[in-house]
């Protein structure tokens, strides 16, 4: 089962994620939509596509732009499709 936790709480669990660059991606409905909300931060990957960030809110704490997904991936990303990541002190394991 992978899990990522920060400020105490879960904000994404599954036991099918994926694994790119070290980075454990989980699917979209594994996103507990109550602790994240859409930033406007957008950055480009050459083999994977353009990337679109959330912000990460527990407990009135904001962790900006702490998860992102690539809506729309390039060919050799499809498998990463929709599936959203972390950083920023977001703890991971799978």
């Amino acid at each position: 089962m992978a899990k990522a936790i920060w400020n105490g709480a879960v904000i994404a669990e599954s036991p099918v994620h994926e694994v790119v660059e070290g980075n454990v991606y989980f699917p979209p409905e594994a996103l507990n939509q109550e602790f994240v909300r859409a930033s406007e931060t957008y950055t480009v990957c050459g083999w994977k596509g353009t990337a679109s960030y959330y912000d990460i809110v527990v407990n009135g704490e904001v962790n900006r732009d702490a998860c992102w997904y690539y809506s729309t991936t390039k060919d050799a990303a499809k498998n990463i499709e929709g599936y959203v990541a972390f950083w920023r002190g977001v703890e991971v394991t799978a």
